[in-house]
């Protein structure tokens, strides 16, 4: 049969297949070959020995927290308490990009901060639109409920943005704690610590304690250029151009004229000095 690994406890795998949950165990030879299951894996396995006998191709995979198979995540960034962060969101973005996981920006706390501070933040996101990343608040619940559908999805971002406030909103049968991280990227105080996958509003929902690997000091330096998905717009004169340093490099022709967002640059520099 084959099924999805929603939860992992010691050895026991719990696999989901067409309504019911199965206890399993992979089987012995994963050990040897140093296969590692991992929650939202898809998989085959024997409905009666309860054997797991082979993981199916990987979307992505994360190795902290070990989970597979995302196809969306919420960046739920706050404009205010913590404080709006450029360096965050474009953080949170690149290691999405580099995973294939489609991104929605999510704004919490419109309410909050001061009419200046909020057009401008608000400027900064028609940039994110424009260049292809949906853009909600967490007042928008139908959208949201409407992206949450047939996919699986993560809620990451700031502690304290209002990510827990937000699902409990979604629905109220989570009765997650606020002030407190259970569907999270960062550090925080995690409710959760298993990570779990959930049915959730026609979709599928990860619940965990964080992603904690948030450098770049494990990718190449092209790869960073592929996560900022604008640049592939401007063609450079040079095949193999970094944008950092070459005097007749488009992107930063581009960025002096305003058509690529100055402080989306700058972190472009940030996490590109990270990598290899």
């Amino acid at each position: 049969m084959q099924g999805q690994i929603i939860k992992i406890s010691s050895n026991r795998h719990i696999v989901s297949s067409k309504g019911r949950e199965y206890n399993t165990i992979p089987r012995g030879k994963f050990r040897k070959e140093q296969i590692i299951p991992k929650v939202g894996d898809y998989v085959n396995f024997d409905d009666k020995s309860l054997v797991i006998e082979n993981i199916l191709p990987r979307k992505n995979t994360f190795n902290r927290p070990m989970v597979s198979n995302i196809d969306q995540a919420f960046i739920v960034i706050s404009l205010v308490n913590p404080d709006f962060s450029l360096g965050l969101l474009d953080k949170f973005i690149a290691h999405m990009e580099l995973h294939n996981v489609d991104i929605t920006i999510c704004l919490t706390k419109t309410d909050l901060v001061n009419s200046i501070k909020y057009e401008e933040i608000i400027k900064q996101m028609e940039y994110y639109k424009n260049i292809g990343y949906k853009v909600i608040t967490n007042l928008e619940l139908d959208k949201i409920k409407k992206l949450i559908k047939d996919k699986t999805n993560v809620f990451i971002g700031q502690t304290g943005a209002g990510k827990s406030s937000l699902l409990n909103k979604l629905n109220p049968n989570w009765n997650l704690k606020t002030g407190e991280v259970s569907i999270a990227l960062g550090r925080g105080r995690h409710t959760t610590r298993n990570v779990e996958l959930y049915e959730f509003l026609d979709g599928k929902v990860l619940d965990t304690p964080g992603f904690s690997a948030l450098d770049f000091t494990n990718y190449k330096k092209d790869q960073i250029k592929e996560a900022f998905i604008e640049f592939s717009k401007y063609n450079c004169p040079f095949k193999d151009c970094s944008h950092t340093k070459e005097k007749e490099c488009a992107i930063k022709k581009e960025v002096e004229e305003g058509k690529i967002l100055k402080n989306r640059y700058i972190n472009y520099l940030k996490f590109y000095e990270e990598a290899k």
